[in-house]
């Protein structure tokens, strides 16, 4: 039997991701009605494995998401395919809007939509992505480990992740592609670390058996290169919030854009949180789903915190057939949620 969006939840997770799932694996094992809207898009899917996960190495990213729901839903909390579309303050909570015309409402939210990877405008390198392009060396660096690496520049961490990948083998080249040389101090530290740097535009990727062989310049010249590093804008996945006046902002780093949240995932407006890349660019999935764990903790105790001052309330109200409806209200509530 297929599952059907309820009218309402204790917490609707926008994302079912690694923090999404984390964060309503947490709130379902504290009772809480929760569902997880999945818009289906994970960031990691052309990457043959997750790494640098404990006791998870190596695995299928659609295998950990596939667990994951699967544990979700053995807590009777709820995964649902679903893009939503915006999100509106409804008296204490909210109206959460579905791409298909659905409308949920939520007493929280958390958001966990993770982010979109802008990549430079380099032909072939698109496909190539999460293969034998990639950008983070704790990632994927073991796989291409004493391979003759390339580092695109594009931002203004690319000399760093060229001194990362120098760590994983001895021929890493840098291509300047569309951006100043490095000078200074980071030429100097460039050099030192035998890392070659090539100027020129950067105008397609050589590929030969599904392999990538080599980067080709502007000029024709090909160096050939077995893996290259990137540096995308990172853009959090969050435009559905704009109603609520939640707006993205550059990150510290320059990585891109994220939702800013205090240390415990709380945004600016009271009742969304936040977890994951969607608010952390740099989070690997181990990051993200302690995030996500974290974040869930907070959310249930503001609920705990709420559901008190509510049911003292009616402790205290004169007893009246309103009164006695409210009452009836919370009970009711508890059951619901097996308490």
């Amino acid at each position: 039997m297929t599952e059907q969006l309820r009218n309402g939840y204790d917490v609707v997770v926008v994302g079912g991701g690694a923090a999404g799932l984390s964060g309503a694996l947490t709130l379902a094992r504290s009772r809480r009605s929760v569902v997880v809207l999945d818009g289906g898009a994970p960031r990691n899917a052309p990457a043959a494995g997750v790494h640098a996960l404990l006791a998870r190495d190596g695995m299928p990213p659609a295998e950990l998401l596939a667990r994951g729901r699967a544990e979700v839903r053995g807590y009777g909390g709820q995964v649902l395919p679903g893009e939503v579309a915006g999100v509106t303050r409804d008296g204490d909570g909210f109206a959460v809007t579905l791409a298909d015309g659905r409308v949920t409402r939520a007493r929280r939210l958390l958001v966990a939509s993770g982010l979109v990877d802008e990549l430079p405008d380099v032909p072939g390198l698109r496909e190539r992505w999460g293969r034998d392009v990639l950008h983070c060396p704790y990632c994927h660096g073991w796989e291409v480990r004493d391979r003759a690496v390339g580092v695109l520049a594009g931002g203004p961490m690319s000399v760093h992740q060229a001194l990362l990948f120098r760590q994983l083998t001895d021929d890493v080249t840098y291509f300047v592609h569309t951006t100043t040389p490095p000078a200074g101090e980071q030429a100097e530290q460039l050099a030192a670390r035998g890392v070659r740097v090539v100027s020129g535009e950067v105008a397609a990727l050589e590929v030969a058996g599904d392999r990538l062989v080599g980067v080709r310049l502007a000029d024709g010249t090909v160096v050939r290169r077995e893996a290259l590093a990137v540096a995308p804008r990172m853009v959090a996945r969050a435009g559905f919030l704009a109603a609520l006046g939640l707006a993205t902002q550059e990150h510290p780093s320059g990585m891109g854009e994220h939702v800013p949240a205090d240390p415990a995932g709380r945004t600016a407006v009271p009742g969304v949180w936040v977890a994951g890349n969607v608010t952390d660019p740099a989070a690997q999935v181990g990051a993200a789903a302690a995030a996500g764990t974290v974040v869930a903790a907070q959310i249930n105790a503001d609920l705990v915190a709420e559901d008190t001052r509510r049911a003292v309330a009616a402790r205290h109200e004169p007893f009246s057939p309103a009164a006695e409806a409210r009452v009836g209200e919370l009970v009711a509530g508890d059951r619901r949620h097996g308490l």
